[in-house]
């Protein structure tokens, strides 16, 4: 899993804004404490110093310390026993002053060791999702709200089958990789049909149930993506350069990559090239990918170069759109 760097930072900064804001909880329900029995204060002194105070002393003296840590455990649980009651004595439980971490795995530091936490992973689910809901709208786009009506049923001319009985069979493809993501036998995908077919919204369901899943997804448009490249190699501006880097780094190493709309981007050697490296990159070190285009594989074929088509021809199971654009259908719907 590769969540991009600035989602972790995202996410790292919400697990540490909630430290502090249980902190701040905490300090002030010790103060109310405090104010309603003064008591609690002079035990939590005391709770604090005895230990540090015994092994000082017992190491000064040139002697183990295991007679005064037995005594000093004893003594702290009178100490403990007498703050419980106070506590329930002015209504509140009695580990109602304790500071705990909300994660018990990791402390609240959201990692085990090298391991990412399951904590931050949510949290970098979460962070990643809002972050995909801004390009895909993906609160309105999931596999459940796919609507099959808007397909005709009728032979499509230059098709064996209907639109709908082809979409049926792509939408089981699509939903299958999505939810049996990384085990699914087919690893990339390519969406290819005219524009208002659903190759934009069933990319947002893959997207959705992927992302749901703790897995790093990354959308993005071709001619953005190769834009970044660009910046890559013929920016000047040292944050500009980082910055692109950073962003083709993302497109490389998520788990799931969505590549919307190939074929749009002006075919220039520079994309010939960077369109090489993302595909053979990501093939090279198997991670997926979903491309959707206006080309047929036939059109892609006359556009790029043969390296290129050679691994999507190989590599990429195709998933054919057609029928009806089905943007102006609701648009006709409305009228």
């Amino acid at each position: 899993m590769a969540y991009d760097a600035n989602i972790i930072q995202r996410a790292a900064a919400r697990l540490e804004e909630d430290r502090r804001r249980r902190a701040d909880q905490l300090a002030q329900r010790r103060k109310a404490a405090y104010a309603r029995e003064p008591r609690l204060a002079e035990l939590d002194k005391q709770l604090m110093r005895t230990m540090p105070e015994v092994i000082r002393l017992a190491l000064r003296r040139g002697v183990s310390p295991v007679e005064d840590m037995q005594r000093l455990r004893s003594d702290s649980l009178a100490l403990q026993e007498e703050y419980g009651n106070l506590l329930e004595g002015i209504g509140m439980a009695r580990d109602a002053l304790e500071n705990k971490p909300a994660c018990a795995l990791c402390g609240d530091s959201g990692w085990r060791g090298t391991e990412m936490c399951s904590c931050l992973k949510e949290l970098c689910a979460q962070e990643q999702f809002q972050e995909l809901s801004k390009l895909l709208l993906l609160g309105e786009q999931s596999f459940d709200s796919f609507q099959m009506d808007f397909y005709g049923q009728n032979i499509w001319p230059g098709q064996s089958t209907s639109p709908r009985a082809n979409m049926e069979l792509v939408y089981e493809v699509c939903l299958n990789y999505a939810e049996k993501f990384g085990r699914f036998p087919l690893k990339n995908l390519f969406l290819s049909g005219p524009p208002g077919l659903g190759k934009t919204f069933l990319s947002a369901c893959i997207a959705r149930s992927v992302s749901q899943q703790g897995r790093s997804v990354v959308y993005d448009t071709a001619v953005s993506v190769f834009a970044q490249f660009e910046n890559r190699k013929f920016q000047r501006d040292l944050e500009g350069v980082q910055s692109a880097r950073d962003d083709a780094r993302r497109y490389l190493s998520c788990d799931l990559l969505i590549l919307d709309d190939l074929g749009s981007e002006l075919t220039t050697p520079f994309v010939q090239s960077a369109l090489y490296e993302l595909v053979n990159s990501r093939l090279s070190t198997r991670r997926h990918t979903v491309i959707s285009s206006n080309l047929t594989m036939e059109a892609a074929a006359k556009r790029y170069s043969p390296a290129i088509v050679s691994r999507l021809e190989g590599e990429y199971h195709v998933l054919h759109f057609f029928g009806e654009d089905i943007r102006l259908l609701k648009k006709q719907q409305m009228i």
